[in-house]
């Protein structure tokens, strides 16, 4: 804390494949400060699973798997987030399509979001934190300075990741890709527990026909606007 005030946050909440991780880190470079990836902690959770022989369905299981998560994020030489569980780097796997569809299975159970929320919280340190999620504006920090949901078109987020994953040498298919968002968008959004949906102060960007660069001058401005930058 600072004083009586508490430490600022901005929060960057939306579907996956919206440009949520790029702005963020966009961001926190600009202002110098913490970034918080929410969104690995349940992918990790999600391949800890996997590798630990734990079926997503099966919930008590899983919410053992998120209390005890040995997870750590540390950065390269290059400034990328590298994440690590039980010593092992699991920064790739976790970005497969199967770490996504891992990550909103295990999303919905609400005793791993419970477990999940506090280790979230402790990332809030000076000089300020820019936290990218789906419920950071909505249930982890409701009371951040600035708080951004920022969304695309399910076709528009399916060629993004398309074109990811073909730059990786992945074998992909677009429509299994369009396939996958529509169904994680509808599970995401209409789960009972923190779905998917913008705070009540949010702004709220379509990034669909806007370059990365138009949405951070965007959010930048506001930021200025709020006494952040």
């Amino acid at each position: 804390m600072r004083g009586h005030q508490p430490v600022p946050v901005i929060t960057v909440d939306g579907p996956s494949g919206a440009g949520k991780g790029t702005l963020s880190h966009l961001l926190a470079d600009a202002l110098g400060w913490h970034f918080l990836d929410s969104g690995a902690l349940y992918r990790v959770t999600g391949y800890a699973c996997v590798l630990e022989g734990v079926a997503w369905d099966d919930h008590p299981s899983v919410v053992r798997v998120a209390r005890h998560l040995e997870v750590a994020f540390t950065a390269d030489s290059a400034g990328e987030v590298c994440v690590a569980y039980k010593g092992l780097d699991v920064s790739r796997d976790i970005r497969t399509e199967q770490g996504a569809r891992g990550a909103s299975t295990v999303a919905v159970i609400p005793a791993v979001r419970q477990a999940l929320l506090q280790r979230q919280r402790e990332f809030r340190q000076l000089p300020g934190l820019v936290a990218d999620g789906r419920d950071m504006g909505t249930e982890v920090f409701p009371d951040a300075t600035l708080k951004i949901f920022l969304t695309a078109s399910a076709q528009e987020r399916a060629q993004r990741r398309y074109l990811q994953l073909l730059e990786k040498g992945e074998n992909v298919s677009l429509a299994r890709l369009l396939e996958d968002i529509e169904e994680r968008d509808a599970r995401d959004s209409s789960r009972t527990v923190s779905p998917l949906i913008p705070a009540e102060d949010a702004m709220v960007i379509d990034s669909s026909r806007l370059p990365i660069s138009d949405v951070f001058s965007a959010v930048m401005k506001a930021a200025r606007e709020r006494g952040l930058a």
